[in-house]
């Protein structure tokens, strides 16, 4: 896997694939639509982000590269990769319990705040790892 050179882009099954931690400055794009939806990526080596129509849906420090993001009403997965240990915010449904499975290893269960975050830890020092979070 790589950075995502064009900062965002739709891959052919239709996830959605960005960020790119190698870069020392950071780059934004705009109003990438996606089936009517607006996405706002923005990424460097500190802070990777992506909004969907103004909200919250991912977020990293240091910077990621995320690969084949999906979310369904039941899950949400993708794959990450980065320089090293990278903190994970998530924007969900609040008050709602996910089990959380990281490159197959099940890390346990976590609630969503009243807000709908989930904040959880990757080490992607080695190799990109797969996460996936499954509603209860």
């Amino acid at each position: 896997m790589a950075v995502v050179s064009e900062i965002i882009r739709v891959e052919q099954d239709g996830t959605l694939s960005f960020g790119n931690y190698e870069l020392p400055e950071k780059t934004k794009v705009l109003d990438f639509e996606v089936e009517g939806r607006l996405y706002k990526a923005k990424t460097f080596y500190e802070v990777t982000k992506l909004k969907r129509d103004g909200e919250l849906v991912y977020e990293s420090m240091p910077g990621t590269a995320v690969h084949n993001l999906k979310i369904t009403d039941k899950e949400i997965s993708f794959c990450v990769e980065g320089n090293g240990n990278s903190q994970i915010t998530l924007e969900l449904d609040s008050n709602t319990e996910y089990k959380l499975v990281i490159s197959d290893i099940i890390v346990g269960n976590v609630k969503s705040s009243v807000g709908g975050k989930v904040i959880f830890s990757v080490d992607c020092t080695k190799e990109p790892q797969n996460v996936i979070l499954k509603r209860l």
